[in-house]
């Protein structure tokens, strides 16, 4: 495995089997649409005869593999990122299609992970403690006080 959970690799073929998206929450491969394209960039000769370039799409408005809340999060997080529902990720920076499509499992679940989180809790708010105020105040005037000795004013 390299480095990446819920891909493995199979005969005839290298495929994902699910991702993980936080704890014990996965998107099953029936969910997950690839595409491949040519790529751009660097590649020599095998470049033109080889569709490297990934495109993962899921449907997050139609998925049932997200609990409720988890959804309705998502889709208003990445509402600017949503086309008809459905998020889409790319990767090719990488010049084999297996790494690509394990860059792009891993964006797309580090992006739904984000996206779905908990919102934090709120601040609650504190007061200043009273030594902390004290001391800001006497070095302040330690401050004034070293700075009032270099005036020339008392001098004759």
């Amino acid at each position: 495995m390299d480095g990446m959970s819920g891909l493995s690799r199979r005969p005839g073929g290298l495929a994902p089997r699910h991702l993980t998206v936080r704890g014990s929450v996965s998107l099953p491969e029936s969910e997950l649409m690839w595409r491949f394209s040519r790529s751009s960039g660097p590649g020599g000769q095998h470049v033109n005869t080889s569709d490297s370039q990934v495109e993962l799409r899921f449907d997050l408005a139609r998925t049932e593999a997200l609990p409720e809340v988890w959804k309705r999060r998502a889709l208003e997080r990445l509402a600017g990122r949503l086309t008809d529902g459905v998020i889409t990720v790319r990767a090719s920076e990488h010049r084999s299609q297996w790494r690509n499509r394990e860059a792009a499992a891993a964006r797309l679940a580090a992006l739904l992970a984000e996206a779905t989180a908990p919102p934090p809790k709120p601040r609650k708010p504190t007061r200043v403690p009273r030594g902390i105020d004290e001391r800001r105040l006497r070095e302040k005037k330690r401050r004034s006080e070293t700075k009032r000795g270099r005036s020339p004013r008392g001098w004759i």
